[in-house]
């Protein structure tokens, strides 16, 4: 009996009376890819090229900002002291076109209002003590006198009078910072605070008329504490890098859609 006709690898013939087996291995046909299929990826890749070279125009242009607002930060830093604004001028306040100017202000502090932030700094780990001054405007400032380590926070959250003389803060005007830190949220009811929530802080102490900023206190040029003037202006810019990675993976995905096309031709040769 002969094996069903088909595709089968192994074919039993009689030769010369006989019987002979001969091993056939069939032949495929390798299966390419179709020209629409081609097509598609090629457009696929020409689509990931530019969206590359997007991105890395992007950042250049991100690079060009973020110059722009060091250049801007750092002439606020050392531009003349002014007041504090006031509240006719809190609803056109921004990051971009206020923080860390140089700001002053003169009131009195509210004894018995201390809020600890954690904080690290230079000095260690320790807190920002954050007490509030009403003005002599009228409005209420949260003023951020400084730094103290961690062996000093009771007696800071204890702390309740010597505040109530005449006062002259200058310092930087900073944005609020609602919510919390990484991966911690202030939990006002427990008291614990990573970051400065100027809202959230003045609600839990009863404050009105606050300002929507608070005030990091210059260096007293004293060594006691709280310690003022460790304010951390650092921007990161790190976009020429971004752009520059954007960049050469467009390049590499373009040298890797055009080799196929460059083996083919130097297969094929010279037409003759």
């Amino acid at each position: 009996m002969s094996p069903p006709p088909g595709a089968g690898s192994t074919t039993i013939e009689a030769r010369d009376g006989q019987a002979g087996i001969r091993l056939r291995t069939a032949s495929r046909k390798h299966a390419g890819r179709s020209p629409a299929s081609r097509l598609f990826l090629l457009l696929l890749g020409i689509l990931g090229v530019l969206v590359f070279v997007g991105l890395g125009i992007w950042q250049l242009e991100r690079r060009v900002w973020k110059l722009d607002l060091i250049a801007r930060v750092d002439q606020r830093i050392h531009a003349p002291v002014v007041d504090a604004p006031g509240p006719v001028s809190w609803n056109g306040l921004t990051a971009a076109g206020s923080e860390y100017s140089h700001v002053r202000l003169a009131g009195r502090f509210l004894s018995g209002a201390n809020t600890l932030v954690q904080a690290v700094t230079e000095l260690g780990g320790g807190y920002w003590v954050l007490t509030p001054m009403r003005t002599d405007h009228g409005f209420v400032v949260l003023v951020n006198r400084g730094f103290i380590p961690q062996e000093r926070k009771v007696e800071f959250e204890r702390e309740s009078s010597g505040f109530t003389a005449p006062a002259v803060i200058d310092g930087l005007l900073r944005m609020s910072e609602p919510g919390g830190g990484f991966l911690r949220k202030n939990d006002a009811a427990d008291n614990r605070w990573y970051s400065r929530d100027v809202a959230a802080i003045a609600a839990v102490r009863g404050l009105t008329d606050v300002a929507p900023y608070f005030v990091d206190a210059e260096a007293s040029g004293m060594d006691n504490w709280p310690r003022g003037g460790l304010t951390v202006v650092n921007f990161r810019n790190s976009h020429l890098v971004y752009a520059l990675t954007w960049f050469t993976l467009a390049a590499m995905l373009a040298v890797a859609l055009g080799a196929p096309m460059i083996g083919r031709r130097s297969r094929q040769g010279p037409a003759r």
